[in-house]
């Protein structure tokens, strides 16, 4: 009997999960198939029951709508309480149970570049929804936070969160400041250049040792990035952020480990493709 799932977001038309994920469940078999779903704010609640009455199996969540899901659910599992925020949902014996692999799949992607996580200093930009999973991950691997955004009090408020939980954190102004001389880690979680539009500040001054991240992938290089390599740093899309969260998903949903690799050239074919195409 074939499997449905999906991600459902406004925008989604950016979305590479059902390249990944269709990729993954050709190479080992599975009757099953992704989709990909607009969804407005205003139509989640009549969504959600649609999706049910559909016969869905699970679905990803993306913006804007990781936290506003929540109250819709029937149970949430310790990585989405902890981190208030849900980007995967599964539908099993009547009952919608979230969950959250942002953090985990975030770790995953970049544990081989940051090689300790101990003691280090992390810079996050943004307190969204994706925000919330990665801070929480690495406050966990035990690195001291700031959480900067246009909006204080919810970066104060996820400070609270991640202290709570036993972590260092602190916020801070949205701007520029004496944390880019000693930043190790500097992670872009807001939609600034989905759509090719420049950084609000400059990153002039950053340590070249930082391992700069945009959790953007598409496209593949955005200007934030851009900057941070001509300073001389590492630098890294989300793409890989994707694809281990997704893997998770995966896991969280089917029951068994996900085809990493082949979902991933899936992913990058994709992105291939696209650019191939906006040149032509």
């Amino acid at each position: 009997m074939e499997k449905h799932f999906a991600v459902i977001g406004d925008p989604i038309e950016h979305s590479l999960s059902p390249w990944m994920h269709n990729a993954g469940y050709k190479t080992l078999e599975i009757d099953a198939e992704y989709q990909r779903f607009r969804v407005e704010t205003n139509h989640l609640a009549e969504s959600i029951k649609g999706l049910c009455a559909l016969g869905f199996s699970g679905w990803n969540v993306t913006i804007p709508h990781k936290e506003s899901i929540i109250p819709y659910l029937d149970h949430l599992t310790p990585q989405a309480k902890r981190a208030q925020a849900v980007n995967t949902v599964k539908y099993h014996q009547g009952q919608l149970i979230g969950h959250n692999t942002d953090g985990d799949g975030f770790i995953r992607s970049v544990e081989v570049d940051l090689r300790e996580f101990e003691g280090k200093k992390a810079v996050l930009l943004g307190a969204g929804g994706a925000c919330k999973g990665i801070a929480l991950a690495l406050a966990e691997q035990g690195m001291e936070l700031t959480i900067l955004n246009r909006t204080p009090e919810k970066a104060e408020k996820l400070v609270e969160l991640i202290l709570k939980e036993g972590g260092k954190a602190s916020s801070g102004r949205f701007a520029p400041g004496g944390w880019l001389e000693t930043v190790d880690l500097l992670v872009q979680t807001t939609s600034v250049g989905l759509h090719r539009e420049p950084f609000p500040f400059s990153l002039e001054g950053i340590s070249k040792q930082a391992l700069v991240v945009d959790i953007i992938f598409n496209p593949m290089e955005t200007l934030f990035l851009k900057e941070a390599k001509k300073l001389g740093c590492r630098t890294q899309n989300g793409l890989g952020m994707l694809l281990y969260q997704g893997a998770l998903a995966w896991e969280f949903w089917l029951g068994r480990q996900a085809p990493v690799e082949e979902m991933g050239k899936a992913l990058k074919n994709r992105l291939l493709e696209r650019m191939f195409y906006k040149e032509k």
